[in-house]
């Protein structure tokens, strides 16, 4: 099923990465359930379609999924929309070197009340250590951000290392590959700014990665969720280039609540070797 809500095409340029996306996250309904914990909350398309978000999942700990998903990752991991941090968490529980990202500051807050690093960044802004993560995360649906899959992933291979590896979650049925123009909605009438989303099954998803320059690498169902995981294949020449244009900027692994501006953190302890 594909559908490009407001657009009728598929195009790889009608990305929503603004301050109306970022501030979709921001707005009280999604901020109300990170700091209580629980729902309900949803997405709700422009039709009145209603998609569940799992916040009380997200604000618990880790789960057999996601310590599953956290033994795939290599090197030092960037979750991409982080959340209330639980990854983040675990991974620092395991003395493993790793950063959150996400437009909410009670998202980053949350992070960093459970004992992760997190930044108030959108992944279209400048990240700290571009091109030099080994493992970049879209989990919870994060997938959809920005409602250009293609896009997404292009800068996903901007921030990893060459041959990195992005694990993404997909929805668990195979023929979903949707755009749409959502709210956040708490279903008892309060509602965020609309931005575009999107929902990809694991065949979509690996369609756009050959198409942006991805190797698939592995992919599996566990706990009812669905998973892919790709290689990075960009060109190391290119890659070398970059890094060196970034090589000021170092990953910052002292958590930071910063504005939604890209900011430079401090460069004392950093997630990763220089």
């Amino acid at each position: 099923m594909t559908t490009v809500a407001d657009s009728g095409t598929d195009t790889d340029t009608d990305t929503d990465t603004g301050p109306e996306a970022a501030g979709a996250w921001c707005a009280d309904p999604y901020a109300d359930a990170l700091r209580t914990g629980r729902g309900p909350l949803f997405l709700r398309r422009t039709d009145g379609w209603l998609l569940p978000l799992e916040v009380e999942r997200w604000c618990a700990g880790a789960d057999a999924a996601d310590l599953d998903l956290l033994r795939r990752c290599e090197g030092a991991v960037l979750d991409v929309g982080c959340g209330p941090g639980r990854l983040v968490a675990a991974l620092a529980g395991q003395g493993r070197r790793a950063l959150g990202i996400d437009v909410s500051e009670a998202a980053v807050e949350h992070t960093v009340r459970v004992g992760g690093q997190a930044l108030r960044r959108s992944v279209f802004e400048t990240v700290p250590g571009e091109g030099r993560w080994g493992t970049a995360l879209l989990v919870d649906g994060n997938v959809g951000i920005g409602g250009d899959p293609r896009a997404l992933l292009r800068r996903m291979s901007e921030l990893l290392a060459p041959g990195g590896l992005l694990i993404a979650e997909t929805v668990p049925v195979d023929d979903v590959d949707e755009r749409v123009r959502v709210r956040v909605a708490d279903g008892r009438g309060a509602t965020g700014a609309p931005f575009l989303w999107a929902r990809l099954g694991t065949p979509a998803l690996l369609r756009h990665a050959l198409r942006t320059g991805w190797h698939p690498a592995d992919q599996w169902t566990t706990g009812g969720r669905s998973f892919a995981a790709l290689r990075n294949r960009s060109d190391r020449r290119e890659r070398s280039e970059r890094n060196a244009r970034s090589a000021a900027e170092p990953p910052n692994s002292t958590a930071v609540i910063s504005s939604q501006r890209a900011m430079k953190p401090s460069p004392d302890r950093p997630v990763l070797d220089a």
